[in-house]
């Protein structure tokens, strides 16, 4: 039905009195997510519109509430801290969305994550949404979204919404939607969501968008190549960047020679991965493998 999340997952916000916990809070409540708490340091014993209890920890979050995934809106400053406190509690998934956060930061919570029982989705990232089980955490619209099996995997907040449009218009749902942020130092990369998506008997086929930077790309189309069989489709953003130009995400560099469109391209096609010509021909590119 989905990856990483099921319809008992138990979500709690992490910032969910600031302006963008409550407003996206709101929203996730909308699309059906199961959402326990929230926590907000010092606003413990309150309730977030009269409907959900307010906790100090994220550690009481889940002693009183049972939860066990968590979305992150905390500012980028606290963020990294917010993080190591969802592994400190064990929960099974944390889903950062705030942008900005220092890389330096950002390396400690990959050292705190080594061994421990947390995935970790983000940060600048729009989260993760999965329509056959009403569950989204993070910001990604659901009224485009629909019940399906194809997966959906992007460095791209904005071309993660414009591919579900695209497949959701040609009739093809979405088992889950994952966008995994474009900062240099995250969470789980391509490689480890198709490794889910492969796995997963209720997802037919991927779309995966990647962009200029870094070479997370080549390294998917490698995995692709020896142990993907279900039918990729990509999209890679950048084409038109000029050499050394950051666009958008702070991974989004090319530098050394490395990490251009060109060769991200070559790689994916290489492993017999249809890439689209353009953002608008995304969802035909993947409708056309089926």
């Amino acid at each position: 039905m989905a990856i990483l999340v099921t319809k008992e997952t138990r979500v709690v916000v992490q910032g969910i009195t600031g302006g963008a916990g409550a407003f996206h809070t709101r929203q996730m409540l909308a699309a059906g997510t199961n959402l326990v708490a929230g926590v907000t340091p010092g606003k413990g014993g309150m309730k977030f519109d009269d409907k959900v209890p307010v906790f100090n920890t994220v550690a009481e979050a889940r002693e009183q509430a049972g939860a066990d995934a968590s979305v992150i809106f905390v500012p980028a400053p606290f963020a990294a801290d917010a993080i190591m406190e969802c592994i400190a509690a064990e929960l099974g998934l944390a889903v950062c969305i705030t942008e900005g956060i220092p890389t330096v930061d950002m390396v400690r919570v990959r050292k705190f994550l080594e061994g421990s029982k947390t995935k970790l989705v983000g940060p600048n990232c729009p989260g993760l949404i999965a329509p056959p089980v009403s569950q989204k955490l993070g910001i990604t619209p659901h009224h485009v979204t629909k019940p399906g099996r194809i997966g959906v995997i992007s460095r791209s907040g904005t071309l993660t919404y414009e591919a579900i449009g695209q497949l959701g218009a040609l009739g093809l749902g979405q088992s889950t939607c994952i966008g995994i942020g474009g900062d240099p130092v995250g969470g789980l990369d391509f490689i480890d969501v198709l490794t889910m998506f492969e796995a997963d008997p209720d997802t037919d086929g991927v779309v995966m968008i990647g962009e200029i930077g870094g070479t997370a790309e080549e390294q998917a189309a490698q995995f692709i190549k020896e142990n993907v069989k279900k039918p990729v489709a990509a999209f890679i953003a950048g084409r038109t960047a000029p050499p050394g130009k950051r666009m958008g995400h702070a991974g989004a560099i090319i530098a050394g020679g490395k990490g251009t469109a060109k060769d991200k391209v070559a790689a994916l096609e290489a492993a017999g991965v249809k890439v689209s010509p353009t953002p608008a021909e995304i969802g035909k590119t993947l409708a056309s493998l089926l």
